[in-house]
């Protein structure tokens, strides 16, 4: 389950912001991270909004004066907060507000989990499709833009309206 985590947060963050300087490689790291609780079973802290602060609060502080950098690594915790609304997250009251409602970790399972294979492959599908859309919208076909948004992430500055 890549796709549906990887191109729609993509997407997502570049409807929401439209911004040429962002670095999408970023988003979607951020976005495939919280799949490392997937071995657990239950949601942890990079399903819970306590997890994507932190990993904000520590890019800002950890990087203080590198505002490239800063903006740059900014994609992953906005990426984990894309994870957890296309997860499906925020629908285990408890996991998503840990530690806020209390220390114990959720004994939910994780939603990628509980949907069953039939809906996950449909979602899998919805992902590849936005790659592809992604591919034709970003004009990814030229080697120039291609290698831009590879090497830095980024999407030509004609494609942001």
């Amino acid at each position: 389950m890549l796709l549906w985590f990887l191109a729609p947060s993509i997407l997502l963050v570049w409807a929401v912001f439209r911004s040429p300087g962002a670095d999408y490689r970023t988003v979607a790291l951020g976005a495939l991270l919280p799949l490392v609780e997937v071995p657990i079973g239950e949601p942890r802290i990079l399903h819970s909004v306590a997890g994507a602060g932190a990993l904000m609060a520590a890019v800002m502080i950890a990087l203080r004066g590198r505002r490239l950098l800063q903006r740059r690594l900014l994609g992953l915790p906005i990426g984990v907060l894309v994870h957890q609304l296309l997860d499906g997250a925020w629908t285990d009251t408890q996991g998503f507000w840990w530690p806020l409602l209390g220390l114990e970790w959720s004994t939910s399972e994780l939603p990628l989990l509980g949907r069953g294979l039939g809906l996950n492959l449909v979602l899998e599908v919805v992902g590849a499709a936005a790659l592809w859309w992604m591919w034709r919208r970003f004009r990814l076909d030229e080697p120039d833009r291609r290698r831009t948004f590879l090497r830095e992430g980024r999407v030509g500055r004609d494609i942001v309206p």
